[in-house]
């Protein structure tokens, strides 16, 4: 399937999504949003994905002068429509796959794109890249699930300093602070990103997509409720085809081969 604003293909059962517009730093319209949630439905045998940039950004944020992207500059029942109908269901829509993910993040992440860099299990930075909340530059709030997910990922003082002081924060400054995987140099970065999901893609699909799941649900859940879900999870992890191939190659002393069923 053809998009206008991303691209994507599938090899080796990885699947990598690319923001495609270079002449706008990838900033996302509401038709990128609109296409990553499509590509999110497109990928058939893939099992795990990747999400990268053209060019030299991987998202400067929402695209103010895409169409419908003036919503954000008539005041703030534009922005909460925009939100609701394009933005949010696409980071819901991320938060609910059922393979891994990563994002190889080369270059700003600025506004929305922070947070689709960061709503990765795994968020690989190049050294160039850097993340940035400015909404405080323009009297707006952040919003992509933004002070949901950087006061789970480096705490309240620093979300804090994020959203209010709305600085940029270097790739190796992110990593020191466990804002994103690890940081590399640029050139090593797509190398390291497909690695990565080519061992994912390699692993147990079910288990790991339970495991994406109860990371989840362990933000939000107390110690008991997490364990009854990890019970869940194991029951269902257990009767998978996967489960039962990582059993027997134990038994064999040989390294399981699993098929992602």
């Amino acid at each position: 399937m053809e998009f206008e604003n991303i691209k994507l293909e599938i090899a080796d059962r990885v699947a990598t999504i690319t923001l495609n517009q270079p002449s706008r730093l990838n900033a996302c319209s509401l038709d990128m949003a609109d296409d990553i949630y499509l590509a999110l439905d497109k990928l058939e045998d893939a099992r795990a994905v990747v999400i990268t940039g053209e060019g030299r950004a991987f998202c400067a944020g929402a695209d103010l002068q895409a169409k419908g992207g003036d919503s954000a500059l008539s005041g703030g029942q534009g922005s909460y429509a925009a939100l609701n109908k394009h933005y949010n269901p696409l980071m819901l829509k991320l938060a609910k796959l059922d393979i891994p993910t990563i994002t190889a993040v080369n270059g700003p992440a600025a506004g929305v794109g922070c947070s689709i860099a960061l709503a990765s299990d795994f968020a690989i930075a190049g050294k160039s890249a850097y993340f940035l909340q400015a909404f405080v530059n323009i009297g707006l709030v952040p919003d992509g699930g933004a002070s949901w997910m950087l006061t789970r990922l480096v705490g309240k003082a620093r979300a804090t300093e994020m959203m209010m002081l709305g600085e940029k924060i270097p790739g190796e400054k992110a990593a020191d602070w466990g804002l994103v995987y690890k940081c590399v140099d640029d050139e090593a970065l797509m190398d390291e990103a497909l690695t990565l999901a080519k061992r994912l893609a390699d692993g147990p699909t079910v288990a790991l997509g339970i495991m994406r799941q109860n990371l989840a649900a362990a933000l939000e859940s107390d110690y008991s409720s997490a364990l009854l879900k990890e019970a869940e999870g194991q029951r269902r992890a257990g009767d998978s085809k996967d489960a039962r191939e990582g059993a027997i190659a134990f038994l064999q002393k040989r390294k399981a081969e699993f098929k992602g069923e």
